[in-house]
Order: structure tokens, then C-alpha cells, then sequence
């Protein structure tokens, strides 16, 4: 008896024990685990698959390498699902130039997937699935949050080395809000009005939510600050209700209608001192007959207040037109020599949206005006602006949208127009050499005129 009473007793604190309740446990799942568990089963994997061309790393590679060689690249980013439909919202860098694009479920199933429409600008993206009846995210907002809430930060990150379709989960707090990143190369996107984490965001995570505490997507997690390649604590999602305005763009009418002033500041060199901080920015060019010159602007002017919100670098500058509509107005306060003024911009469509198109083959052409070279800060004045381009031709010729036809042959484009003429003219005899320029650099491709 006095053994079991004993062992009893020995029992009894453990019993005790596990009838107690565990509120640090509690609030743990109710935060994290239950805010995760809700968006998680609408988070998938993007698969895609893309040609690019070999570039020589050594002399050795330079002789081995053909001129032209391309190879297949396989690319893993994440996106989530925003309709049962199958649309799903991820980055424009994790699609772009994609040949083929593969969705995997959080439950293995595998789906192939087409590119709605992408925004270079926005680094958003739409693809879309052809199956009904699949898990929806939940939408928050990114206007409640505020610094050291907790966020979740949900992807795929280095997927191609795990074998499991579930994805990776990393918890951390919201840093910073409002950050403007200044532009490097390479980067994708203006990345402006960003939510700054210190979740663990590596590469295979773009295009992942960012999820709150109540288990709503409040971002789309697009880049990372690191020297090593790898995550330091430093993450950037962009806010879910651009994410959304844009994707609604996109799979509606394959495009994003966003508003043109006409106006050009400058922008600082990184190197300049003090560049973050400065009384405002100069107006450097304005486009004839454009919404700023129809409001009064004038070169040399310079901006210090939007919609009386104080401008300190040319980033602010740049997020407010970001989220411009047609038709809406900037109420801007600028400084020049017959004192301070405010004026009021009402936005216009692009003139490149609203420009007549010309088409060949499977490219889509603008003839660059002062408008147009205002709008994409062209650094020419005459050309055909390449407005599209299929993934055939653009790696065949290596033109991509942006750039601008200059000359064919010994022929000098003045219109979209005469590309089709020229092209059209050497068709079946022979080849001819394409002069195109890209930001300032002139290029050349050689064609076959009747392919």
C-alpha cells in the first residue's frame, strides 16, 4: 500500500501539471500557428521555366560556347491564390520571360498555368489555373499596421532542394512602414511605400504573402537587402491594396491603367550627399501639351509639397504618381523665382495606352513622340518603341519592351509604320541588320526580312 500510495503521489504533480493551462502556449498558436493555418492551404508554388543565353565566363567557354547558345533556366518563386477560379497574384521578376509556368498546391497537385499580365513598375504579377473550387486567400489591409505588429512571412524559399510542396512559414515583426528603396540595377520594380520585416524572407519567397496576426494577407513579399544572398533581417513586401489594384488591372484588361503628368524631376546621384533629405526636387523637363503643362508647371521649379506632404527626394516624388489613376489630381506646391505657387495636376492616360499600334508578326510597335519619350524617358527623340514582344522573337533578335527601333539597313525609322514598310519591302530577299537603342545604349540583331 504505502508503494502505490508512493507512486501515487508521484503521479499526482504530473496530473496537476497537465490540467493546468498554458496561456504562453495559448496565445503562441493563436498568433502564429492559427494566423498561418488560415492563409497557408492558399499559398502555392511557382515553377517556371525560361531561355536565356549562355554569356562566356572564362576564354576557355568563349571558344566552347556557340555564339547565340541558349539554356534552359528553372526558376522557383511563390504566389497566393485570390479567386477559386485560379487567379493567382505573384512577382513580375519570378514570371518574367517564362516559356512555361507550373503551379504546385500545397497539396502536390500540379497545374500548368498562363501569365494574365505582368507590371514591370509594380513587380506584380496574375497567373491563372484552369480548376475551380481552390482555397482563397484571406485580404487585409497594410493601412493598419503599425510598427512591432507581428507578420508572417509565408513561401517557398530554396524550394528546389526540398522535396515538399507545403510551404515554409517564418514569423517576425514589421520594422518599418512606408519605405522607398532607392532603384539598383538590376532590381525589378520601383520599389516605393514598402512594408519593411525582419520575418526571414529569402530567394524562392517573392511573391508569397505577408500575413497579420488575424491570418489576412497585408503584402506580397518582393525583395530582400543582403550581401551574402541570403536573409539578414532585411525584407520589403509590397502593400496588399497596390497588389490587388494592380492584379484587378491585369487580369481584366492585361494592362494597368496608371495616370501621366508629364513631368520630369531630377534624380540625385547615390553618391551625392544628403540626397535623402533635400528641399524638395527640381522639374527638369515637361511634355508639350501634358497634364503639368497644362497646370502651369515650368522647368526649373521645384516641388517641396504633394497634396501637402512634404517632398524630400525624388522616391516621393515617384510614389505618388505610382498609384496615380487618369483623372485624378495632384495638388503639388512648388518654388521659383516669383515666389511660392500650388498648382493642381489632373492625370491623363498614358499617351503609350492611347498611341495607334502597329503590328508585326508577333511584336507590337508605337512611334515615339515627345510625349511618349517624356513618359518612358526615352533617350531618343524619333524611333519605333517596342511596346511587346513574343518570347520567340525576343530571343532570337534579343529585343525586349522599351527598347527602340533607330534603323533597318541604311533606313532611319521615323514611325511605327515604317517598320512594317521596310521589313515588308526586304521580305524573302535576304537578311537585314536592326538598329535599336536601350536606355542609351545602340544596339544591332541581324534578321532574316522573310521570317
Amino acid at each position: 500500500m504505502k508503494r502505490y500510495a508512493l507512486f501515487g503521489l508521484l503521479l499526482l504533480p504530473a496530473a496537476l501539471q497537465a490540467q493546468r493551462p498554458d496561456p504562453i502556449g495559448a496565445q503562441r498558436r493563436s498568433v502564429i500557428g492559427q494566423a498561418a493555418a488560415r492563409v497557408a492551404p492558399s499559398v502555392v508554388s511557382v515553377n517556371v521555366i525560361r531561355r536565356q543565353r549562355a554569356t562566356p565566363r572564362t576564354v576557355w567557354e568563349q571558344y566552347l560556347i556557340p555564339r547565340g547558345y541558349e539554356q534552359r533556366v528553372e526558376a522557383l518563386g511563390t504566389g497566393f491564390i485570390v479567386n477559386a477560379a485560379g487567379l493567382i497574384i505573384t512577382n513580375q521578376h519570378v514570371v518574367a520571360g517564362a516559356e512555361q509556368i507550373i503551379v504546385t498546391l500545397r497539396d502536390g497537385r500540379e497545374f500548368p498555368a498562363r501569365l494574365l499580365g505582368e507590371d514591370g513598375a509594380t513587380d506584380i504579377a496574375v497567373v491563372k489555373v484552369d480548376t475551380i473550387g481552390l482555397p482563397v486567400a484571406p485580404i487585409g489591409t497594410s493601412r493598419s499596421l503599425e510598427i512591432g505588429d507581428w507578420v508572417i512571412a509565408i513561401g517557398n524559399p530554396y524550394g528546389y532542394v526540398i522535396g515538399n510542396s507545403e510551404p515554409t512559414v517564418t514569423a517576425g515583426v514589421v520594422s518599418a512602414l512606408g519605405r522607398d528603396i532607392l532603384p539598383s540595377e538590376g532590381q525589378s520594380g520601383l520599389y516605393v511605400d514598402m512594408i519593411q520585416t525582419d520575418a526571414a524572407i529569402n530567394p524562392g519567397n517573392s511573391g508569397g504573402p505577408l500575413v497579420n496576426a488575424d491570418g489576412e494577407v497585408v503584402g506580397v513579399n518582393a525583395s530582400i537587402l543582403t550581401q551574402s544572398g541570403g536573409n539578414v533581417g532585411l525584407g520589403f513586401a509590397i502593400p496588399i491594396e497596390r497588389a490587388m489594384r494592380v492584379a484587378t488591372d491585369l487580369a481584366t484588361a492585361g494592362r494597368v491603367r496608371r495616370g501621366w503628368v508629364g513631368v520630369e524631376v531630377s534624380e540625385p546621384r547615390p553618391t551625392t550627399g544628403g540626397w535623402r533629405n533635400q528641399p524638395g526636387v527640381t522639374v527638369v523637363r515637361i511634355a508639350p501639351g501634358g497634364p503639368g503643362a497644362e497646370a502651369g508647371l515650368r522647368p526649373g521649379d521645384v516641388i517641396d509639397q504633394l497634396g501637402g506632404q512634404v517632398v524630400r527626394n525624388f522616391l516621393r516624388w515617384e510614389r505618388a504618381l505610382l498609384d496615380l489613376r487618369p483623372g485624378d489630381t495632384l495638388a503639388v506646391s512648388v518654388r521659383r523665382a516669383g515666389g511660392a505657387q500650388t498648382l493642381v495636376i489632373r492625370a491623363a492616360d498614358l499617351p503609350s495606352e492611347t498611341a495607334a499600334r502597329v503590328s508585326l508578326r508577333d511584336v507590337t510597335l508605337i512611334t515615339v513622340t515627345p510625349a511618349i519619350r517624356a513618359e518612358r524617358r526615352l533617350g531618343t527623340s524619333q524611333g519605333a518603341l517596342v511596346v511587346t514582344v513574343g518570347p520567340e522573337t525576343a530571343r532570337r533578335l534579343g529585343i525586349q519592351p522599351g527598347d527602340v527601333i533607330l534603323q533597318i539597313n541604311t533606313v532611319v525609322v521615323t514611325n511605327a509604320e515604317q517598320v512594317a514598310q521596310v521589313i515588308g519591302y526586304f521580305g524573302g530577299k535576304g537578311q537585314v541588320r536592326l538598329f535599336f537603342q536601350r536606355g542609351f545604349r545602340v544596339m544591332y540583331a541581324d534578321v532574316w526580312a522573310g521570317s
